[in-house]
């Protein structure tokens, strides 16, 4: 491969995924680098000043500043793009950066939000709380119903907001059905899809406009940085997100960006053998629990939505017991193998409890409202043997009394 040939989208649209997932996106320097160079620098140097009087103009391509472009945070920004099918890509300091990024930068006073109740409990903190002091008008939903977006719009709707699946209760939104509605009424789908990723679910496949993610979870995929994304048109991307990027500065650091394009090597891979542990996993536990709350189970009341939308199911699932917050620390304290931790895309098996974790700061009442009991306990199924995962939720159910 030559140096640039990772950045010319008339080769690399060609590549199937795998090969995306290793070579898109990336440039070489003079120096001919197998892996891709980390340039840890905060500004750029000029041979005159024509030069940097043109790139600031916009007259004359190359970097200016690094909270604008780097080269290492582009390679990463090029890949993920390619890998979900979209024209660009704006990498972000976090994932709750690249959520606010995506809302914030197309949104003024007056307007109107359609968001699913059930999402991430900073999620739902930014469509409660932040939005609305600025004087954004937001409504929840119930995303899982159909009618529900359509009863929501207003003349003022300029934005549905969900994440498919539903963190952490895994609701799966009818994506080609909300799209279809949102860009036949003008308004502007963004898709948290951080529990899928591009290597489970594309939802530009679905008609989404903007896909938002927190890069920390499967695509780094070890537990090792924070980051996120934001993908769209070029138009929508350059015109009306960067200028809030520009200026607000939530851009990635280059040694996160970095680490996140290692991890995208080995998404494919672990993406599914994650869903294929989790599926087992999740049919052991389906028999020892009151309730499973599993896409890939035909006991999940839109099993049959997922399986259209999705090329496996993920490696994220819930379960509900009977005995409340007590019990469900309970059975956390007593595991041996699987972490306790509020983490989810990791290699290694993560266990947490979402009432007092994840969504403690959304409050009972929104808890409630969103499915999230005090019972739940959310599992990210890691890369370990199965077998030893089921083996390690065996005895801690039974010291619980399951």
């Amino acid at each position: 491969m030559k140096k640039t040939t990772g950045l010319d989208r008339s080769i690399t649209s060609k590549w199937r995924p795998a090969t995306q997932a290793i070579r898109g996106g990336t440039w070489r320097s003079e120096h001919g680098e197998t892996s891709e160079a980390l340039f840890l620098t905060s500004g750029y140097c000029y041979d005159d000043a024509e030069t940097v009087a043109a790139r600031f103009a916009g007259d004359e391509e190359g970097m200016t500043y690094s909270r604008l472009q780097n080269p290492t945070v582009a390679m990463l920004e090029e890949r993920i793009a390619l890998l979900e099918g979209a024209e660009a890509c704006r990498a972000q300091a976090t994932g709750m950066a690249a959520m606010t990024t995506a809302l914030l930068c197309q949104l003024k006073s007056g307007d109107h939000v359609v968001a699913a109740k059930a999402a991430f409990g900073s999620c739902r903190w930014l469509t409660d709380n932040l939005l609305p002091k600025w004087g954004i008008e937001t409504t929840t939903i119930d995303s899982r119903d159909n009618a529900a977006w359509e009863a929501a719009i207003r003349p003022n709707t300029k934005v549905f907001f969900f994440e498919t699946p539903a963190n952490p209760t895994m609701d799966i939104v009818d994506m080609a059905y909300v799209c279809g509605l949102a860009r036949a009424h003008g308004i502007t789908t963004v898709v948290d899809n951080a529990f899928a990723t591009s290597a489970l679910q594309r939802p530009m496949d679905f008609g989404a406009d903007v896909v938002a993610y927190s890069a920390t979870k499967l695509m780094d995929g070890q537990g090792r940085v924070l980051a996120g994304a934001v993908c769209g048109t070029e138009q929508w991307i350059n015109e009306v997100l960067l200028p809030f990027q520009r200026n607000t500065g939530p851009n990635c650091s280059p040694f996160n960006a970095w680490v996140v394009l290692k991890g995208l090597e080995t998404l494919d891979l672990r993406a599914l053998k994650q869903s294929e542990n989790a599926l087992k996993v999740g049919k052991f536990v389906e028999g020892r629990v009151p309730r499973i709350l599993h896409p890939g189970l035909p006991s999940h009341p839109q099993h049959e939505l997922a399986a259209k939308q999705m090329k496996a199911f993920g490696p994220i699932f819930s379960f509900i017991l009977d005995g409340g917050r007590e019990q469900a620390m309970a059975l956390l304290n007593a595991l041996e193998l699987a972490d306790i931790s509020n983490n989810i895309g990791d290699s290694r098996t993560l266990v947490t409890h979402p009432a007092s974790t994840t969504h403690h700061g959304v409050g009972p009442e929104t808890r409630a409202d969103m499915g999230v009991e005090e019972g739940m306990l959310r599992i990210n199924v890691g890369l370990e043997d199965p077998e030893d995962i089921i083996a390690d939720l065996d005895q801690a159910l039974t010291k619980v009394g399951l």
